[in-house]
């Protein structure tokens, strides 16, 4: 009991002469001769919270772990921090013009969005047309802060996600844990996915299998080259920009590569711009008269005004 603990006397008042006899001689001997209303005022403080402990303790063994167990309401009760928390996947709500339009089936393809250059700031976007995305994640690096208290260690995640024809996407996420990095990134590699144009080698004869004309990309010193190949040839690269081009869905090219490729997220990053140029170099086979139509934004304004009022 606090009582006895604060007090670490046992004491008895003498009704007649006012003082306090002690028995104990845990306290010092300038506090041996406090009179009775110290004591009472003690008393009188300690009292309450004394028995207010006592039937905590009482009752603490049906609500387990000091009161505050699994079966009341602390975590894992129906209003603690575990009650919230739902396997179960909630349904997508858009949020955005864009994402109303899709989830309502006005847009029919991703190209559509390309199409207009309209931004994605959904991922959920992505998810509902292109369902067989492949992601790979291409390193997990440390990085640090210098602060007053030491170092901020967190973790940089890269993350290439693809689906083997013709869609590819990069996504870098920095984070205190790697779990989380690779999450962020995942999401920001479908919010930058792009389209990728693939072509032939010499006669067009069958599918599209390499790329439609050499291109370039470059990030920091990394430069990395994408060059035609033969069909049959496989892709001749290092191991970094070879798993990119699989999942865009180039079967057959050859690369070159300049500057500090060990640099991994540059190197990556050039691969990477390199095949969104393939679709910034004009052919002839693009030269024909481009018959333009209204952006979904206004030829749905009528639909989107609707869900508006409501």
């Amino acid at each position: 009991m606090h009582l006895f603990v604060v007090l670490n006397v046992r004491c008895r008042v003498s009704k007649q002469s006012g003082q306090m006899a002690r028995h104990d001689s845990g306290l010092s001997k300038s506090i041996e001769r406090w009179d009775n209303w110290r004591v009472r005022k003690l008393i009188e403080f300690f009292l309450p919270y004394t028995f207010n402990n006592m039937a905590d303790s009482a009752t603490a063994g049906n609500r387990g772990r000091g009161g505050f167990g699994r079966g009341g309401r602390g975590r894992g009760g129906a209003r603690g921090r575990g009650g919230r928390r739902s396997d179960e996947k909630t349904e997508w709500v858009p949020v955005t013009k864009l994402g109303r339009l899709v989830k309502a089936g006005k847009i029919k393809s991703i190209e559509e969005i390309y199409l207009f250059s309209l931004p994605i700031k959904e991922y959920q976007i992505v998810d509902f047309f292109l369902s067989n995305l492949k992601d790979e994640v291409m390193k997990i690096m440390p990085v640090q802060k210098q602060t007053r208290a030491g170092q901020r260690t967190r973790f940089k995640a890269f993350v290439v996600i693809g689906d083997n024809d013709g869609h590819v996407g990069l996504g870098v996420k920095c984070s205190k844990e790697v779990a989380t990095a690779i999450r962020g990134a995942i999401i920001l590699a479908k919010l930058s996915i792009i389209p990728v144009r693939r072509g032939y080698w010499g006669s067009a004869l069958g599918q599209p299998h390499t790329v439609p004309c050499k291109v370039t990309g470059k990030c920091g010193s990394a430069l990395c080259r994408l060059v035609p190949a033969p069909r049959g040839t496989g892709i001749v690269a290092a191991p970094t920009p070879k798993k990119v081009l699989q999942l865009a869905g180039i079967t057959d090219c050859y690369t070159t590569s300049r500057g500090s490729t060990r640099t991994l997220g540059n190197f990556v990053k050039a691969t990477f711009a390199a095949i969104g140029n393939t679709y910034g170099f004009l052919t002839p086979d693009l030269w024909e008269e481009t018959e333009f139509s209204k952006v979904p934004y206004q030829e749905f304004t009528d639909f989107l005004s609707q869900k508006a009022r409501k």
